[in-house]
């Protein structure tokens, strides 16, 4: 008992909780310029949708296996998913991992890292809308309404960035349908975690949603025909993100209040235009006043929506 108190305790140290979130959105905000590098290093084209998915496939795959990993080591035991939980893994891998990351990464073919990473926040106002209208589990508040509009706003304004008036299907209209998604699994995810271990579902649903992923690019004839030790070493840390990432933070909000570990969610996009300005050399995209602004107003939606989960 005295070992959890301590546990515990270290784990709601402030300078731990900001550390922690911090390391976590950064390796989430990593995953967009990196995805983008991976097509380079693996000679994906961007049209080429089937190699793609197959990408994907590898990516989640690997990662449901490490986060298995990462789970029995923090439980100090296996993680094997009950027989009741069958059904609710296969329905998160669904929406998790299949078609969230179809979207995902068909989008992120077609457009910049800077896009993607702002349009891709928008999954914290559309599972709050959710939650509240559809699913109930929360009551939606002015405050909240005002993170949302401010939210899209600033979705809209990326948009309407100088350097590209365009809005494709295939590219934000993906990356916006992969946050739909992703926002009916997070909601899943908080009903199901009140039976099951959240990270045990969240291993097996990437594992299973790796493999139909991979079937899927497979059968669609996606192909990787070259693998360099660079490319493979980038695979695995894009394996690691969703692992490592999924599991610190989950361990956070364990010992912590939701509201005070979700309130660096705004740090996501944040990192992501930076990431993208640095890595793909998308620094006049993400420095020009309309990416600036959009920016600042989703930072600040996320900011409002999180502070009212209180």
């Amino acid at each position: 008992m005295k070992g959890i108190n301590i546990k515990e305790e270290f784990m709601q140290k402030t300078m731990v909780v900001w550390l922690g979130a911090l390391l976590c959105c950064l390796l989430w905000g990593s995953a967009f310029p990196c995805i983008k590098i991976g097509y380079r290093l693996f000679e994906i084209n961007s049209a080429d949708t089937a190699t793609q998915i197959l990408f994907a496939g590898c990516r989640f795959a690997l990662a449901g296996v490490l986060a298995v990993i990462i789970g029995s080591f923090m439980e100090g035991r296996i993680l094997l998913p009950e027989k009741k939980a069958t059904g609710k893994i296969l329905w998160l891998s669904m929406l998790q991992t299949i078609i969230q990351y179809f979207f995902f990464y068909m989008g992120l073919a077609h457009t910049s890292g800077v896009k993607a990473s702002i349009i891709e926040a928008v999954n914290v106002f559309v599972a709050i809308l959710v939650a509240s209208f559809l699913f109930h589990q929360e009551k939606i508040t002015s405050r909240k309404i005002i993170g949302c509009v401010l939210g899209f706003a600033g979705v809209v304004l990326i948009n309407l960035n100088g350097m590209n008036l365009q809005f494709s299907l295939a590219g934000e209209g993906a990356i916006f349908l992969s946050t739909v998604a992703y926002a009916f699994s997070s909601v899943y995810v908080k009903k199901f975690s009140k039976e099951f271990n959240p990270v045990m579902l969240s291993g097996y649903q990437f594992i299973v949603g790796g493999l139909v992923l991979m079937a899927a690019g497979g059968a669609m004839g996606g192909r990787i025909s070259r693998v360099s030790p660079s490319g493979a070493a980038l695979l695995v840390y894009l394996a690691l993100v969703s692992a490592v990432a999924y599991s610190l933070w989950g361990i956070l909000l364990k010992y912590n209040p939701v509201s005070r570990v979700a309130v660096f969610g705004f740090m996501n996009p944040v990192f992501g235009v930076f990431l993208s300005a640095i890595l793909l050399g998308e620094a006049d995209q993400a420095s020009g006043i309309f990416s600036v602004i959009s920016l600042i107003l989703v930072c600040i939606g996320i900011y409002i929506v999180n502070s009212s989960k209180k």
